[in-house]
């Protein structure tokens, strides 16, 4: 197989055209253009069969296109190929590709497969040990980590990660000394730096130590400002920004009541909401006991309306912006054609169609997007998760995630309330104009009551309590979770992250005046009383 694939390759070497043909494709490909690119890809791979990149890039390009099926085999011929040449690295990459398409089984196969293509790769057992970790295996993603560390007892990346399960298995102060082990040696890595500092940080909150916990924390994120082109992520994202703010400006009350009763779209054929809300607002827990009830199905943290409806009505800059023009005068047809790709995206992890008869869209990031939600569907039902803006900086300041136009915010504690102003502020104006069925939902009613408050959030949807709600963290350990909390949903409900930015009041102090109009709309406490919440 390894000669077959040699030589397929030497063929497409001394093919001009189809070296050329292929460079295009993949600059399709990475400009999120994977679609136009199926044709040559399908020549392609038809000319060179043994190809394992080709075959890997077009299950790509034809996932992009929501040709899932199609994806599904060209990914099945990668493998074939990559277990064949014992190529651990295209093995993790299908592993990666496969968890985006929520094709769990397939996912955690070609991390193992990796392993076995070669047993001796640290980058394929550490991939293996973070998908264990992930479904909460952490006694079998140890035994990973650990099998590194005795060929190589002193690799700062394996020893990060040894120090990562400890503080997950609760084991703290041991992580704790590790960690500060490892900061005081080369780390050579900025990526491992960074991750050993912002760990650092994690494990002392929980350990109680503030302040230094902070202190680590900034210079885990002054790492990722040096080490990565911030300014213009920045830059696109403050622009964004007010471009929105332009288009929400003359967004008017009969607009949105003309959205709702002009000749509607076609008819989904479920009850849909959307549960959004800032970042660590709650969002995952409200998803956790609503998609407990039997007549529900939750969707986590999908991609689908920011590839399929947000990306492409109101992409970010360079992107032309969106107008209220062109959200006005968009047809039946072009909403019907973006309800469909919206849907067929969503249901990339559903065999069939899901028999509940609600749909539930648990995703933060379109709240910021709201009004085009309500374009495309205005029918919908709108559920807003709230906490106290304080506890929301906090938390989204202790995330350690890949930098995105959106999440670079999270750099700094003054952006960080950039970003959740701006998100705020957009629900806000969508709150003052009306218009939609809406709710809004406290972080501290469901830690302080779940079952009330989860009834009426259920009620609110128009269905009844059911009991399987009041245990939802237990079914959360039986699947996988996709958001960046993955390890809190499964725990029981608990309040002890209430309040907790008054461990923080020093370093929030000079953005307070900043969050006081948020914390007074929600209905919190001022800034400066010492009340609990």
């Amino acid at each position: 197989m390894r000669t077959t694939q040699q030589s397929d390759l030497a063929n497409l070497e001394k093919s001009p055209r189809d070296l050329e043909r292929w460079r295009l494709a993949q600059q399709q490909l990475l400009s999120g253009r994977g679609a136009a690119a199926l044709p040559v890809y399908r020549d392609l791979t038809a000319l060179h069969p043994g190809i394992v990149n080709l075959w890997f890039e077009f299950g790509t390009a034809a996932a992009g296109g929501l040709e899932f099926a199609l994806a599904g085999q060209a990914f099945a011929r990668a493998e074939e190929l990559a277990v064949a040449s014992a190529n651990p690295d295209v093995l993790i990459m299908l592993g990666q590709q496969y968890h985006r398409l929520r094709q769990t089984d397939r996912a955690r196969a070609c991390y193992q497969r990796a392993v076995e293509a070669d047993p001796s790769s640290q980058h394929a057992r550490l991939s293996l040990a973070a998908w264990l970790e992930r479904q909460r295996q952490l006694d079998e993603a140890a035994a990973q980590v650990e099998i590194c560390l005795s060929r190589r007892p002193n690799e700062p990346s394996a020893l990060y990660y040894r120090a990562f399960l400890l503080h997950r298995a609760g084991r703290n102060a041991e992580a704790e000394k590790l960690l500060r082990d490892l900061t005081r040696g080369p780390l050579t890595d900025p990526n491992v730096q960074n991750s050993c500092f912002h760990l650092l940080g994690v494990v002392l909150d929980e350990l109680g130590q503030y302040a230094e916990a902070m202190t680590w924390l900034l210079k885990a994120k002054a790492i990722l400002r040096q080490t990565n082109k911030v300014q213009p992520l920045e830059q696109n994202y403050d622009k964004a920004d007010r471009q929105r703010r332009a288009l929400l400006a003359r967004l008017t009350p009969a607009m949105l009541q003309r959205w709702r009763h002009e000749s509607p779209a076609g008819p989904l054929r479920f009850k849909l909401a959307l549960l959004g809300g800032h970042p660590r607002s709650g969002t995952t827990l409200i998803e956790q006991i609503l998609g407990a009830h039997p007549a529900i199905r939750a969707f986590d943290e999908s991609e689908a309306f920011v590839g399929e409806v947000g990306d492409k009505l109101a992409p970010l800059p360079p992107g032309a912006p969106l107008s209220i023009e062109t959200l006005n005068g968009l047809s039946a047809n072009q909403r019907n054609e973006l309800r469909r790709r919206y849907m067929k995206s969503l249901f990339r992890e559903v065999e069939g169609e899901p028999s509940a008869e609600l749909l539930l869209d648990k995703n933060p990031s379109p709240t910021s997007s709201l009004h085009v939600w309500l374009r495309v569907f205005p029918e919908s039902k709108i559920l807003i998760a709230l906490r106290d803006p304080r506890d929301v900086i906090i938390s989204c300041f202790f995330q350690n995630l890949a930098l995105t136009p959106l999440n670079v915010n999270f750099l700094s504690l003054e952006r960080t309330v950039k970003h959740y102003v701006d998100m705020m502020d957009t629900w806000l104006r969508l709150r003052e104009i009306g218009g939609f069925d809406w709710l809004e939902t406290r972080y501290e009613d469901v830690v302080g009551g779940l079952e009330a408050e989860g009834r009426r959030v259920t009620e609110f949807l128009g269905l009844s309590w059911h009991p399987n709600q009041a245990a939802s963290h237990e079914a959360a350990r039986r699947k996988l979770i996709y958001s960046p909390t993955y390890g809190e949903v499964a725990k029981p409900v608990h309040s002890r992250a209430v309040g907790r930015w008054r461990n923080y009041t020093s370093a929030l102090e000079p953005l307070m005046e900043k969050l006081e109009p948020y914390v007074r709309a929600f209905g919190y406490l001022s800034g400066r009383d010492s009340v609990e919440t």
